[in-house]
C-alpha cells in the first residue's frame, strides 16, 4: 500500500479504554501520528496524565463516542464485555471496535453478538507486546512497533474487514498481523503466554532465589521477568482460559517428571537425551528444522 493510502486509512478519531501500557502505548502512538483520540479510564489520575500530555484531547463517554471511527478497548476481559454491553447503542453507525484481551472465547462471543444486535463492528485483538510494568507511566508510542498482533473475526465475515483493520492500525506499527478463531487464539496463548508466567512464578518461589545475587546472569533474568505480573487480571485471565493452560502444565510436568528421575536414577544417557530433544525441539519451533537436522549429525 502507498504511503499516500495508508495515510488515508488512517482514522479520523480513536477511542480508547482504558489508559494502562496497552491502552496508553495505543493512545501516544495514534497521537503521535496526529489523529484525535479520546480516553476513558475509572483511575482519575490515569485520565489526567493523559490529558496533561496531551496524547488525548478529552474523555471518551456517550457524547464523544459516535465521533470515533475506531475504538480500542484495553480492560480485563469481564470489564471488556461489560463495557462493550453498556456502550453499544452510542457507538457510529459501523465503527470498528477492538479489544486487547489476552483470551479471546468469552470476550468475543459476547461482544459478537453486541456488536451484531448493535450495528457496530466488532473484532478480537490481542497485541503481542507488552512489559512486565504497567499503568500509564509505562505506557511508550512505539511499544508496539514490529510487533505481531493477532486479530479475531466473527465466524462469517467480508475479508475488506481484515484490512479494514489492519488500516486502521497502521498507527500503532505493528510487525504482522495473524487471523485466528477464538478456540486457536485460546489454545495457543496458554502455551505462549500463560504457562510461561506460571512457570516463572513458581521458579522464582525456591528459598535459592533470595540468594542468587552475583550468582546470576541470562538464564535467571530470561526465567522470572514475568514473574512480577499483575495478579488479578492474570488470575481472571487463567480462569478464563483454565481447560487449556491445564492441558500445557500437565504437559511440561510430566516432562519435568522425567528429567527429575534420569537424575535420581544417575541415568547420564537418559538425561543427555531429554537435553538433546529439548535443544532439537526448540530449534523446530522456531523454524530452523534443517538447522536441527544437521544438529544431529
Amino acid at each position: 500500500m502507498a504511503a499516500a493510502d495508508a495515510v488515508s486509512a488512517a482514522p479520523r478519531c480513536v477511542g480508547v479504554v482504558g489508559l494502562g501500557l496497552i491502552g496508553g502505548s495505543f493512545a501516544k502512538a495514534y497521537a503521535d501520528a496526529g489523529v484525535t483520540v479520546y480516553g476513558a479510564d475509572k483511575d482519575e489520575r490515569s485520565l489526567a496524565a493523559a490529558l496533561a500530555e496531551g496524547c488525548i484531547v478529552g474523555a471518551l463517554d456517550e457524547t464523544t463516542l459516535g465521533r470515533c471511527d475506531l475504538v480500542v478497548v484495553a480492560l480485563y476481559p469481564q470489564d471488556t464485555i461489560d463495557w462493550v454491553r453498556s456502550m453499544a447503542p452510542y457507538f457510529g453507525e459501523g465503527a470498528l471496535v477492538v479489544d486487547c484481551g489476552g483470551v479471546k472465547r468469552p470476550i468475543c462471543e459476547a461482544c459478537f453478538e453486541a456488536a451484531e444486535q448493535a450495528g457496530f463492528v466488532f473484532l478480537g485483538g490481542h497485541p503481542m507486546a507488552g512489559a512486565h510494568k504497567s499503568g500509564f507511566r509505562a505506557a511508550r508510542a512505539d511499544l508496539f512497533a514490529g510487533q505481531p498482533m493477532v486479530l479475531v473475526a466473527p465466524p462469517i465475515y467480508d475479508p475488506a474487514l481484515i484490512v479494514r483493520a489492519q488500516q486502521a492500525l497502521i498507527p500503532a506499527g505493528f510487525g504482522s498481523f495473524s487471523v485466528t478463531t477464538p478456540e486457536m487464539h485460546d489454545r495457543l496463548i496458554a502455551y505462549t503466554s500463560q504457562l510461561a508466567h506460571v512457570v516463572s512464578s513458581a521458579f522464582v518461589k525456591s528459598p535459592t532465589a533470595q540468594k542468587h545475587r552475583g550468582f546470576s546472569a541470562g538464564s535467571y533474568k530470561d526465567l522470572t521477568r514475568v514473574a512480577e505480573m499483575n495478579a488479578a487480571m492474570w488470575t481472571e485471565l487463567f480462569l478464563d482460559n483454565a481447560d487449556n493452560l491445564v492441558v500445557e502444565l500437565d504437559c511440561v510436568m510430566a516432562e519435568l517428571a522425567r528429567y527429575r528421575e534420569a537424575l535420581v536414577e544417575s541415568d547420564a544417557e537418559t538425561l543427555h537425551d531429554l537435553l538433546e530433544e529439548g535443544s532439537q525441539a526448540k530449534l523446530r519451533a522456531d523454524g530452523r528444522y534443517a538447522d536441527a537436522k544437521v544438529a544431529t549429525l
